[in-house]
């Protein structure tokens, strides 16, 4: 395939002055919850994460990652296009979640390059206008185990007295990196405390929940204890460094995240009930709380859930008036998002459960980010919405049912395909080359597109099926061809059988039975990492000035293009020429 040149004056008009000094009194909380609009987590991206190394004692905890972190959970690198694209969509703020143990040392100094990063990508955020809710993520959380009872996942910031004693100047050292890093940032960006900070136990839903034995006075206590003498740093931290910092809008997590939502323990409520609003003095009115809300959605229960909704947002209202603070919701959705159960076979129900929650939270004035939908995988990088018709449920929730976003999906990039190259750090180490679910007899078969020929002995295509099949890979360019016995196709993968390996994929086809080709879009499974991605073929042009109904494609006739050939054609007021 020929790459298209496209010839305009910027790619994207991404800029700091969103990171000038505020001239005028930052906004209260209050009234940032209400101009932020309808938000979303750019979630599985900088948060994501991979320990090697579980222990906290050992020096290898810390630091374990470089800059390919960003994409070891099968994200793309983000880039500044996929913000322009939510901008225009309608949403006006974006969480963007942060892990940094693996990119600090054991002090707490985090790493140049870790850095620059996060502030490139608080930049595409701020640079649209959007507000900013800029973390630490993954720090916190439910350790793990594997099933011979061995540490296999740790994290060292816990709701914990003894805790805050060993950690507390680390915490506060982090914090004042990143604080002292974009001190000069106005009222868009806001800083968020920690994620969902759990007791020595995991204990989820409310502290000591999971301690031996059960419930525990004196251990909820101790918890609740070190997850306000962590929210107090935070504050008291981010104040020292000056700046914008003095009265920039903070945001503290309850227990867990927890939301109190429930009947079946009298100690729901107490991650709300127990959190204190850290002293601020200097800065009255601009702390917000956050919790997080996840219901368990199914078929026949809708009614009871939405019930369930309202009087958990009445609760909130009602705490927020007394707290004197305002609430904002960071996460939600539902219980069974990760298999996309509801969207994918509940989905009128699901809809209608957005639908509901958006309405509700607006009317309480509660502030609402969707956890990481919307827009998933390949369909970040284009950008495209992966669930549109989610989108638009939630944009319309949030604006009303008269209002029309432009929402481009994957097939608007007919003529485009992901080029990256792939490295294998595992014997059998996997790489997607399609995932969904499809049935062998809807296509012929899969086309590969490598830079070159593979060393001998080192890839072959591995379906995942109703009867698994495999074929070794000897050539740059190969077919696997599907037959009716395969059945069903969820996967299919690029597989490395030696230790190691480098390969670049330029271009993958699903084959259609008329002979046409369907792009499918490669990404990480395990095993391997992903660099030097790029997009070969038609890529439009995104500019922070052209709204997503002007970024269509026409001859100088005033028609429509999908796929130009040669020569000039209009986008958004302009000229492009396509050699």
């Amino acid at each position: 395939m020929k790459k298209t040149t496209l010839l305009a004056t910027t790619l994207l008009a991404m800029t700091t002055t969103a990171a000038l000094a505020q001239t005028a009194p930052f906004e209260t909380a209050a009234q940032a919850v209400a101009n932020m609009g309808l938000g979303w987590n750019l979630g599985n991206t900088l948060d994501a994460n991979s320990q090697q190394v579980a222990d906290i004692n050992n020096p290898a905890y810390w630091g374990q990652q470089d800059l390919t972190s960003e994409n070891c959970w099968g994200q793309y690198t983000t880039r500044p296009e996929l913000l322009a694209m939510m901008k225009d969509a309608g949403f006006g703020a974006i969480r963007v979640p942060v892990t940094w143990y693996n990119h600090m040392d054991k002090d707490g100094n985090v790493d140049a390059a870790w850095m620059k990063r996060v502030h490139q990508v608080v930049d595409y955020v701020v640079g649209q206008g959007l507000y900013c809710l800029l973390n630490v993520h993954h720090d916190t959380g439910a350790d793990s185990y594997d099933d011979q009872g061995r540490l296999t996942g740790y994290h060292w910031l816990k709701a914990d007295e003894q805790n805050y004693a060993q950690n507390r100047s680390r915490y506060e050292h982090l914090w004042t990196q990143i604080a002292t890093e974009f001190r000069d940032y106005d009222q868009h960006l806001l800083f968020e405390s920690y994620n969902e900070m759990l007791d020595a136990y995991s204990s989820w839903c409310y502290a000591s929940m999971s301690a031996p034995g059960g419930y525990s006075a004196q251990a909820a206590t101790t918890a609740y204890n070190g997850l306000n003498s962590y929210a107090q740093s935070f504050v008291s931290t981010v104040r020292a460094t000056g700046g914008n910092n003095a009265t920039r809008n903070l945001v503290v997590n309850t227990y867990g995240a927890c939301d109190g939502r429930g009947s079946w323990s009298t100690h729901l409520q107490e991650p709300i009930t127990r959190m204190q609003v850290p002293a601020d003095p200097a800065a009255p009115g601009h702390i917000i709380i956050q919790l997080h809300c996840y219901p368990g959605l199914k078929a026949g229960n809708l009614s009871s859930v939405k019930a369930e909704v309202q009087s958990m947002m009445a609760y909130l209202k009602n705490t927020s008036q007394q707290k004197g603070v305002p609430f904002i919701i960071g996460e939600w959705g539902t219980i069974d998002w990760d298999s996309d159960v509801n969207y994918a076979d509940n989905r009128q129900n699901f809809l209608s459960f957005c639908q509901y929650f958006v309405e509700q939270a607006k009317a309480c004035g509660i502030g609402t980010f969707y956890w990481m939908g919307i827009s998933d995988g390949a369909s970040r990088l284009f950008p495209a919405f992966s669930q549109a018709d989610l989108a638009k449920t939630l944009l319309q929730a949030y604006h009303g049912t008269s209002y029309q976003p432009v929402l481009p999906v994957r097939s608007d990039y007919t003529n485009t395909c992901i080029t990256a190259t792939v490295n294998y750090t595992n014997q059998w180490g996997e790489f997607n080359l399609f995932t969904g679910q499809t049935s062998a007899s809807d296509y012929s078969g899969i086309a590969l597109e490598l830079a070159s020929a593979p060393a001998a002995g080192l890839l072959q295509y591995k379906v995942y099926a109703t009867a698994e099949k495999y074929q070794p890979i000897t050539t740059a360019q190969s077919t696997l061809s599907f037959t009716a016995a395969m059945g069903t196709i969820s996967r299919i993968t690029l597989q490395c059988l030696k230790s190691s390996g480098t390969v670049t994929v330029k271009n993958v086809w699903l084959l259609k039975k008329d002979g046409t080709r369907v792009p499918s879009d490669p990404s990480v499974f395990w095993g391997c990492t992903m660099s030097d991605v790029v997009l070969s073929g038609l890529v439009p042009v995104v500019s922070d000035a052209t709204p997503q109904a002007d970024r269509r494609m026409y001859n100088l006739q005033g028609q429509r293009i999908s796929q130009p050939v040669k020569g000039l054609y209009i986008m958004g007021g302009r000229k492009y020429l396509v050699k």
